[in-house]
């Protein structure tokens, strides 16, 4: 568009009965037209009898000739370059270019793929993706040189701000029009120091989400492959590349615009931006986005027919809300943390401030450089993560800062600090989608009640601002200092050395509290919106931002600390080290979950918690039946471990107690008496199958397919899921027969009523092997199908096939490693579900809440058989302090009623999903029953195609949400819901909310 544009154009007058015609005159295809959209020129789809397909574009009358030439040089360049870009077909007579009724035509290829616009949340590795293609783009045509890319139009963003002012009396609402001025000029008056350092080459101008064609990954996610439209093609700043096209992005997720620094890294990783590009990044974004709405509503003014132009207003105005949400200061302050850079040139005046200044009162005690006639000691709080005075959930209390400020100071203490830039746990927010403010840009003092006390300044400094509540003091190194909570007793512009007194906090009978804030000068000068508000400062509190926002306020603000003579507690998420320093030593084969993982450091009932105080709901820890973090368990642990711990070799009452207990809650008349304690599920299945063979001389077990028992040699040996392990079926050892499964959906038999089919073609297994030589010694299975996602046996199996197997002389095995102790809601034990008892049981995981305990509970004549191989002892199975937990658990599953909680949350749960897979096409059958459920996943709910892919990125989101939920099964289709017992509806509901947002939103 040229400068003699008025800022809008009228497309051409074509018709879909004019492309039909163009495409026969023109390049001799009988098509069919379906207009595309377009604020400027008129596209269309066209498609051939055979069905094969191709864009026309009438270009408008305005552009000549040497742009269009310059458009088809490029592509040569994106085709040089592998960067995938459709191509322009040559009419009848050869050229690329031809005319009709004066107009310009071309007819390109059609891309295949997926229109991206329209789609919703971009995951972090699609915004990788498009910001890789942004660089890719810039790369291959940085060295094309051409007269048609020499043209002045509006998109250049070297004259964005002067289009917006031009264009911005066509926007109506007069709140949004001061709106899009006032973000312009900012962004403008940010580039003009950096405009002489930004690079110019040919650059595409517009590759944003309506210019890419997208395919959709192994990973089920939309990623951007195909330029297309390359009619804002000129030259300008290289950088104005990765803008235009982060600033697309921020549609797709408006509340967080800081996703799209995973667009801007990638861009940078394959296209290193200098440091004055990287600071040009974020103001070009706002620029970008207040020019597309100015220019929107002057599309509408102008061609107020055009529906394309209209459709697309409302998501340029969601980019502008996105990209002005946070004080441009600090957006521009996230890419330089993001892409390495150094902040702005303070640093100098921070390594000032990181000693303690000559001539500071007192300063190397704490506080007494501020608050020189403190008397009493200081009490540094910690109100963190991984607090201890925070323990047993005392973090969740509203007053739990309130708490730990009251204790220090009525234990005698003057004053108490809740440290700068400590992730507080007490600002953690539960069954949240959105992660809560954590991190305090302040040091905050809690005096205790008493007489008025003077506040000195810790180092030299003029005064800024001085009000009745605080004072602004600027220091050398283009630092401030803001004492919030006391009233000034300085004026503005005066100077102040250190220790000189520049405040005073009032005489009370309760406690007080200041702050102080050391802030970059660049942070608190001109922002918009304010970044601190020093006039009206929250007396006496600390300022937080949320983990998402601390990269750059870690460079906006300092610890005071030494200053204070306090110590340095600042924290930042250390999660990417932590996996690096795994990475280091860890084996390939183990697993890790997520793509990105958090850190977690601290669990309490059904909630996990980050490093960054953000809480997440855990739906997948069976192991901690009770809850993470149970009292009742730390205490047992804590008495026990003063009092004793040796083997059980020696007679202490706590393992006849405990076993006691266990057979306590078998079925009336199970015959099973004996209890043979370990430590792992693995090693009780590894002794069942041990015990089956030696009570009954046999060898050969009976496992179903596609089961997970354990990774010890034996338990490994019976497990057959191929998740687990690929190569289950070909490496297993001979004395396993792997049995079909009796899944219900997905199985050889489908339906209701399939028990005595599966259970029959069992008994033919049994015969065969007996034929064979080879009886069967066990048959060993979940009582529920857990590594299936909680399926449930089909009604009559198990107490089938148990028949069967104990007629042909073997022992049945009942794994309940994962589905007993309650979890199952309506039984304590899976096989109750079935109405049978197996001749061994296997135990082990909820036992201990997530101490290390695992169980085999028999009878004493199969028990006694182990003799027969020597005498049985496990070092930790059945110690003094596995008993004293195992018995904790036992109370507090009976005080807290968790089997029964296990019920009802359990089928509000299953009755959520079923209602979300009314709405959602890809929630396939709800498995399980109480705690244990599992929602498959499917493409098709006829074939049951599995959605593998799918699963594993709306997993992903979910963590996003604050939810924690895995996939499993052979396919990784099913998500698993297994979460600790103590599960709230208040959660459950929360989860689900989650989970219909991810399915409405895309993932």
């Amino acid at each position: 568009m040229s400068d003699a544009s008025p800022g809008g154009l009228v497309r051409p007058d074509v018709t879909e009965a004019d492309a039909r015609t163009i495409a026969r005159d023109c390049y001799g295809v009988e098509v069919t037209a379906a207009e595309l959209g377009s604020n400027q020129d008129r596209n269309f789809a066209l498609t051939a009898a055979d069905g094969s397909r191709s864009v026309l574009r009438i270009d408008n009358p305005v552009f000549a000739d040497d742009v269009r030439e310059a458009q088809h040089a490029a592509l040569d360049a994106y085709r040089a370059a592998g960067v995938p870009a459709a191509a322009v077909l040559p009419g009848l007579d050869g050229r690329l270019t031809q005319r009709w009724r004066g107009f310009a035509v071309r007819r390109s290829e059609f891309a295949p793929g997926e229109p991206m616009v329209d789609l919703g949340y971009f995951a972090p590795a699609v915004l990788e993706s498009f910001g890789a293609l942004s660089a890719a783009s810039a790369n291959a045509l940085a060295d094309l040189s051409h007269p048609g890319l020499d043209r002045a139009h509006m998109w250049d963003m070297r004259v964005a701000c002067d289009e917006t002012e031009r264009l911005a009396d066509s926007i109506d609402d007069e709140d949004l029009r001061e709106r899009v001025l006032r973000a312009a000029r900012m962004a403008h008056a940010a580039l003009a120091p950096l405009a002489e350092a930004l690079p110019v080459q040919a650059i595409h101008g517009d590759l944003t989400d309506d210019n890419v064609m997208g395919v959709r990954g192994v990973d089920a996610r939309v990623h951007p492959q195909t330029v297309l439209d390359l009619g804002d093609l000129s030259y300008g700043w290289r950088v104005a590349e990765l803008a235009v096209t982060a600033s697309s992005l921020l549609q797709h997720d408006p509340d967080h615009p800081l996703r799209v620094l995973d667009a801007i890294a990638a861009f940078h990783r394959a296209a290193p931006l200098s440091a004055s590009e990287a600071r040009a990044v974020w103001p070009l974004v706002v620029l970008r986005a207040a020019l597309l709405v100015a220019s929107g509503y002057r599309q509408l003014e102008i061609d107020g027919g055009n529906a394309y132009a209209r459709d697309r207003v409302a998501g340029e105005q969601a980019m502008l809300d996105a990209a002005t949400a946070l004080p441009l200061a600090e957006a521009t302050e996230h890419v330089l943390a993001r892409l390495g850079f150094a902040g702005v040139a303070h640093e100098a005046g921070l390594r000032l401030l990181a000693v303690p200044q000559e001539g500071a009162a007192g300063s190397a005690e704490p506080l007494r450089a501020l608050l020189p006639e403190l008397a009493g000691e200081t009490a540094v709080l910690d109100p963190g993560v991984e607090s201890d005075a925070l323990a047993s959930g005392a973090w969740l209390e509203p007053d739990a800062e309130e708490r730990l400020v009251r204790d220090a100071l009525e234990a005698g203490r003057a004053a108490a600090v809740l440290p700068y830039g400590v992730f507080r746990l007490t600002r953690t927010l539960i069954d949240a989608q959105e992660a809560g403010a954590t991190w305090p840009i302040a040091t905050e003092i809690h005096l205790a009640a008493g007489g008025a006390q003077p506040v000195a300044s810790p180092v030299p400094g003029t005064v800024a601002s001085a009000t009745s509540r605080g004072v602004l003091l600027e220091l050398e190194g283009g630092w401030h200092l803001a004492i919030d909570g006391a009233a000034a007793e300085v004026d503005e512009g005066d100077s102040v050395s250190a220790g000189a007194v520049i405040a005073r906090i009032g005489a009370s009978a309760d406690p007080r509290a200041i702050s102080a804030t050391l802030i970059r000068a660049d942070a608190v000068e001109g922002a918009e919106p304010p970044i601190l508000a020093v006039d009206e400062p929250e007396v006496g509190l600390a300022p937080l931002v949320s983990p998402d926002r601390v990269p750059a306020w870690r460079r906006f603000t300092g610890d005071p600390a030494a200053m204070l003579g306090l110590p340095h507690l600042a924290q930042r998420d250390e999660s990417g080290d932590e996996l690096a320093r795994r990475s280091e030593i860890f084996a390939s084969a183990q697993e890790r979950y997520y793509e990105r993982p958090m850190q977690i450091e601290r669990g309490w009932r059904h909630h996990l918690i980050d490093t960054t105080g953000r809480a997440y709901i855990d739906m997948v820890n069976n192991v901690t039946g009770l809850g993470h973090g149970h009292p009742g368990v730390a205490d047992a642990v804590n008495r026990q471990i003063r009092l004793l711990n040796t083997n059980s070799r020696f007679l202490y009452r706590e393992l006849a107690e405990y076993s006691e207990r266990l057979l306590a809650l078998l079925p009336d008349g199970s015959e099973l008496d004996t209890v043979l304690l370990v430590n792992s599920g693995s090693e009780a299945v590894d002794l069942a199958l041990r015990l089956a063979q030696a009570a009954t001389g046999r060898k050969t077990v009976v496992a179903l397919r596609e089961a997970y028992h354990g990774w010890t040699m034996a338990s490994d040996a019976v497990t057959t899921s191929a998740y687990d392990n690929p190569y289950a079926l070909q490496n297993r050892p001979d004395w396993v027969e792997v049995a079909d499964v009796p899944n219900r959906f997905r199985g050889t038999y489908r339906g209701e009523g399939t028990g005595a089919r599966y259970a029959a073609d069992l008994g033919d297994d049994l015969q065969r092997l007996a034929a064979e030589g080879r009886d069967a010694a066990a048959f060993i299975c979940e009582s529920v199908l857990g590594n299936a996602g909680g399926v449930l046996l089909p009604g009559g199996y198990l107490a089938d096939v148990y028949a069967r197997v104990r007629a042909a002389g073997g022992l049945c095995i009942a794994d309940e490693v994962q589905v007993g102790f309650g979890r199952m809601g309506s039984s304590f034990w899976g096989f109750e579900q079935s109405g049978v008892t197996p001749d061994i049981i296997t135990i082990a995981k909820p036992m201990g809440n997530g101490f290390p305990i695992g169980g085999v509970i028999t009878s004493k004549r199969i028990a006694d058989a182990l003799a027969t191989q020597g005498q049985f002892f496990s070092s930790a199975g059945g110690n003094p302090l596995s008993c004293r937990v195992g018995i904790a658990v036992l109370d507090a599953m009976e005080r807290e009623g968790l089997q029964q909680n296990a019920r009802h949350v359990g089928s509000r749960l299953a009755e959520g999903f079923r209602a979300l897979a009314e709405r959602h096409e890809i929630i396939g059958p709800i498995h399980g029953e109480g705690l244990y459920l599992g929602v498959e996943l499917v493409r098709d709910r006829r074939s049951l195609e599995p959605a593998t892919a799918e699963a594993a990125a709306i997993c992903e989101r979910l963590k996003e949400l604050g939810v924690i939920v895995l996939t499993t099964s052979e396919r990784s289709n099913v998500l698993k819901v297994k979460p600790p017992l103590c599960l709230t509806a208040e959660s459950a509901d929360a989860v689900l909310a989650a989970l219909d947002r991810v399915l409405t939103e895309g993932w």
